[in-house]
């Protein structure tokens, strides 16, 4: 029942959160300070990595498709196609424990 749970989970919420705006309507970049999820192919959704974005690289055409990310064992270079932003107040995290060691509760608090 678990294994069914989090693979509906992964496979539709989580699709949700990555829906591409490419073909509908345009949507704004990801922003510095938002927490995220890592998405990795070859690991079960209990193993995804939370993290924080610390930096933002725009292509060419000035759409952000690479982020730096904080997470729990560091800094980490990753394609915003990877990432699901979780939808979370900025207003609340600070007052989540984060296993990022604060920093994004941090940079917001400073804002």
């Amino acid at each position: 029942m678990q294994q069914h749970f989090w693979k509906r989970w992964s496979s539709e919420y989580l699709s949700l959160l990555q829906e591409r705006s490419k073909w509908r309507v345009e949507t704004s970049n990801i922003k510095v300070g938002r927490i995220v999820l890592l998405k990795e192919d070859n690991v079960p959704p209990l193993r995804w990595q939370l993290g924080c974005i610390q930096e933002v690289i725009p292509g060419g055409d000035g759409v952000i498709r690479v982020a730096m990310v904080r997470t729990a064992t560091g800094l980490i270079k990753r394609a915003v196609a990877k990432l699901a932003v979780l939808p979370i107040d900025s207003e609340i995290v600070g007052t989540l424990p984060l296993p990022t060691r604060g920093v994004c509760s941090e940079q917001i608090a400073s804002a």
